[in-house]
């Protein structure tokens, strides 16, 4: 090991010495980097050896386990922890877990850096897990962060846990609310872990495993060393030479964010579970209803069906009808906004004795010299997380005005709900060929089956997903104007795509505006099946959206009035008919505080 490695090595051990003094408050510390020395004593603590480390992210982990350490010092009582400790050691160690976690939240609440720390490191550690095989004390560590940090699992949970969690929160539920009220608290906290462990009928006895474990700081310290004999002795020396190459001020935390697409379940949210019943559940809404084939359907975004040069050229030509309403624009949108946000005005509490200084209050010092100080705090908001999805028929009698004014309704909502702090999706549907395409051909193979349901290719399109900003994806709207496009309409089944597209977001309150000139057609479907058969379809969908799933709907009909597949609707002939119809709709919307009864 070079000099320059050694004396980055001690810069780090002394950077983390000071980090672990300072959050413990004990400036006669001591900070020893070796796990096998004794750390029971409360004036040492042990982390693991740097020299050992061959990793980068080693070095992240290490700051984590010393926050850790350092917070359970500055908040844990051993005598209270000791006195609540339950027997059995699958039951302490459970106990442990769950004080851990309380000094980790208090940190978190109080430390950007550590929660920063804390949260990379549990990520890191349980990555790789296989939650098949979870042991009962990672089900109930994922269980507690839910309720306390209020985490996001992702979808590699399996159902063993999610029955787990069922289980607890039909049991248990009061009592671990109570946790989150007593996190400051140890002795109220410790107490009531004592009771939960003691309800969730451990087998405490009949774990063979209990004499291989040890406390949860030591087996962090011994999982962070053991990961350093894994490798070959090529591959330590070349990672622990690129590890101790980094100096002290870039070992900065950065989550790693190769799974960020990756869809998410928020167990937290009471109805997720029964979402997921209801995405199968709208399924079978209508049994008699079928399609000969799924194989030639697609969904695809906007920008994969036509050349960069061609969708800038038709945002062109949308920008010319815009242009012509600027003035008309300017004013919904700022009108539309101002209403709005006025939903979302955050309210003080004043008087406090801590929190922001209430400026105002200060004659009153000037006055008179021994009045106290004033402050106040910022209420919660009361506006719900919310999510707008813009479902828009692409069919071809939208051809024309129609699909213009859908177009620019799209446009503005999108910018003025996106200045509102308001996740905004656009969606469009229609068929890929006219009169049933590649689907027909193969029924026509297969000597045309009578009755053989929907019998097209649908052509779902994405020109704005939820969390794209409305800059990167306004020109995609102009593919609206592209001839060609527009052909057959299956309004059905893409209110089904666009529920389940919603369902998986995780935001609180989820409206769907479908934008459609009427009834659904397709030729190719409806010339070998009944003639009603796609209208039946959509308001069978349209009736179980509205009554049975947590999605707000409401529909716009352009020239054309849709209130009958629809109990909210309005109709708009032209663009100049939105200004009164969507402020009117849309604050209508957001100002009701109902909530839907789900089935």
């Amino acid at each position: 090991m070079s000099e320059k490695q050694k004396s980055l090595i001690e810069e780090f051990k002394l950077a983390i010495s000071s980090t672990v003094k300072s959050i413990a408050d004990l400036t006669n510390l001591n900070v020893v980097f070796d796990t096998n020395k004794n750390n029971n004593n409360d004036e040492v603590i042990s982390l693991p050896n740097v020299e050992k480390f061959t990793k980068k992210n080693d070095f992240y982990n290490l700051r984590a386990v010393a926050d850790l350490e350092a917070l359970k010092l500055k908040f844990t009582d051993k005598t209270i922890y000791k006195k609540n400790e339950p027997k059995g050691n699958l039951s302490k160690r459970i106990y442990q877990i769950a004080e851990n976690i309380r000094v980790e939240k208090i940190g978190s609440d109080n430390f950007k850096g550590i929660k920063k720390n804390l949260s990379y490191y549990f990520e890191e550690r349980t990555k790789d897990n296989d939650h098949k095989n979870s042991t009962i004390e990672e089900k109930f560590e994922y269980y507690l962060r839910l309720n306390i940090f209020k985490d996001k699992i992702k979808n590699n949970i399996d159902k063993n846990f999610i029955n787990f969690k069922k289980n607890l929160d039909k049991k248990l539920k009061k009592n671990f609310e109570d946790l989150n009220k007593n996190i400051l608290h140890q002795e109220k906290f410790n107490t009531q872990v004592n009771k939960i462990i003691s309800n969730l009928d451990l087998e405490d006895n009949n774990d063979v495993n209990d004499n291989k474990n040890e406390s949860s700081k030591d087996q962090n310290s011994k999982n962070l060393e053991n990961s350093k004999t894994e490798n070959t002795q090529k591959d330590q020396k070349e990672n622990k030479e690129m590890a101790i190459d980094t100096s002290i001020s870039d070992l900065e935390i950065t989550a790693d964010n190769s799974d960020k697409n990756q869809e998410e379940i928020d167990l937290d949210n009471p109805t997720e579970a029964g979402e997921r019943k209801r995405e199968k559940n709208i399924k079978i809404v209508d049994e008699n209803y079928k399609f000969y084939t799924s194989e030639f359907d697609e969904i695809i975004k906007a920008e994969d069906l036509e050349s960069e040069e061609e969708l800038i050229r038709l945002r062109q030509n949308l920008d010319q009808q815009l242009l012509q309403l600027k003035n008309f624009i300017s004013k919904l949108a700022n009108k539309l906004q101002r209403k709005l946000m006025a939903k979302q005005n955050r309210t003080w509490d004043f008087d406090l004795e801590e929190g922001i200084l209430d400026t105002s209050k200060l004659t009153r010092i000037i006055i008179d010299p021994y009045n106290s100080l004033s402050f106040k705090k910022e209420k919660d908001m009361e506006f719900k997380d919310t999510l707008v999805t813009i479902l828009i028929d692409n069919s071809g009698s939208m051809r024309g005005k129609p699909i213009s004014v859908a177009a620019i309704c799209a446009d503005i909502l999108s910018r003025t709900l996106e200045r509102c702090m308001v996740k905004v999706e656009i969606l469009g549907f229609t068929t890929k060929h006219w009169k049933g395409g590649s689907s027909r051909d193969l029924w026509m193979k297969n000597d045309k089956p009578s009755l053989p349901g929907r019998l097209n290719d649908l052509r779902h399109i994405v020109y704005k997903s939820a969390d794209m900003p409305w800059r990167q994806a306004k020109k995609n709207m102009g593919l609206m104007l592209k001839e060609g496009l527009l052909k057959e309409n299956i309004d059905g089944e893409a209110l089904k795509w666009a529920y389940k597209c919603m369902s998986k977001r995780k935001e609180e309150r989820k409206i769907l505006m479908v934008i459609s000139d009427g009834a659904p057609v397709d030729d190719s479907t409806l010339s070998t099946n009944s003639s009603d058969y796609l209208e039946k379809n959509l308001k069978k969908v349209v009736e179980w959206i509205e009554n049975k799933s947590n999605i707000e709907l409401l529909a716009i009909g352009i020239g054309h009035d849709v209130t009958r597949y629809y109990k909210k609707a309005v109709k708009i002939v032209d663009v100049q008919d939105l200004g009164d119809v969507m402020i009117n709709q849309l604050t209508d919307l957001f100002s009701s505080n109902k909530n839907k009864t789900i089935h």
